[in-house]
């Protein structure tokens, strides 16, 4: 019997507000004389507001909402990128995520060394990576710049070597946010193949997309955020026309 999941009971996400009250060193300093006046104005960001919900093996989730409203914020949190406040996260299975794709490249080294670099973060053995290399090489169709250091890459260049390295295995939880937007019309058509292929073989597929068409193509199930709150949990069309109807968007949109 399978036993992938993921579920959150009572899930609270809180970014500490530090991070977004300082715009320069100037007001930084100015604000260190002034801190214990102000200290108890500031409240945390509250990300995410009493989650709770529960994935099995076999579905296919899409999430929904405006920018802000929690999506991104859901899909790292299950993928172990931001801990919880308070409540419970469990996630059993493997995970696999597409999102930040151009985080954890050191820009001096070349592609080649940024492929094992890569591996490494992504929970993968150097000797595996290493037969994997001419795979993702050729995937990504750098060319020579595969032995060129990373500071001479495009950003186009960076996510085809960066989607190349993280779709090289799949996972039985894959979590996307968006789909891939960088490369030429071959490139686009070769990544979308390989999404397909991945979603195919996952046992969970958990998506954040805009894509009305995409999500009701692929998801049969469906959630909807608002400024962190869930507000919805259930079959995708209901769950598009519910998106729709929070924020106040005609159903052609």
């Amino acid at each position: 019997m399978n036993t992938n999941k993921i579920i959150l009971d009572n899930v609270n996400l809180h970014y500490a507000s530090v991070a977004y009250q300082e715009r320069s060193l100037k007001s930084l300093l100015a604000g260190a004389f002034r801190k214990s006046e102000r200290a108890s104005s500031v409240a945390d960001i509250h990300a995410l507001k009493d989650i709770s919900v529960k994935i099995h093996s076999g579905e296919r989730v899409g999430l929904l909402g405006h920018n802000g409203a929690g999506k991104s914020t859901f899909l790292k949190t299950v993928a172990g990128l931001y801990p919880v406040s308070s409540g419970k996260l469990t996630v059993d299975g493997q995970v696999r995520s597409l999102f930040d794709l151009s985080l954890g490249f050191e820009p001096d080294a070349t592609g080649r060394e940024n492929i094992l670099y890569r591996g490494l973060l992504l929970g993968l053995s150097p000797k595996f990576m290493r037969g994997k290399i001419d795979d993702i090489v050729e995937f990504a169709d750098l060319g020579e710049f595969i032995d060129y250091p990373i500071k001479t890459y495009s950003a186009g260049m960076q996510v085809r070597l960066a989607f190349a390295i993280s779709t090289t295995v799949g996972g039985d939880i894959l979590l996307l946010d968006e789909v891939i937007g960088a490369g030429d019309a071959n490139f686009m058509t070769k990544a979308k193949s390989r999404i397909t292929s991945l979603i195919e073989q996952a046992e969970i597929l958990v998506l954040a997309s805009h894509d009305f068409s995409a999500l009701k193509s692929i998801c049969n199930r469906g959630l909807v955020f608002h400024h962190g709150v869930l507000m919805f949990d259930g079959e995708m069309a209901a769950a598009i026309t519910e998106y729709q109807r929070i924020n106040g968007l005609s159903h052609g949109s």
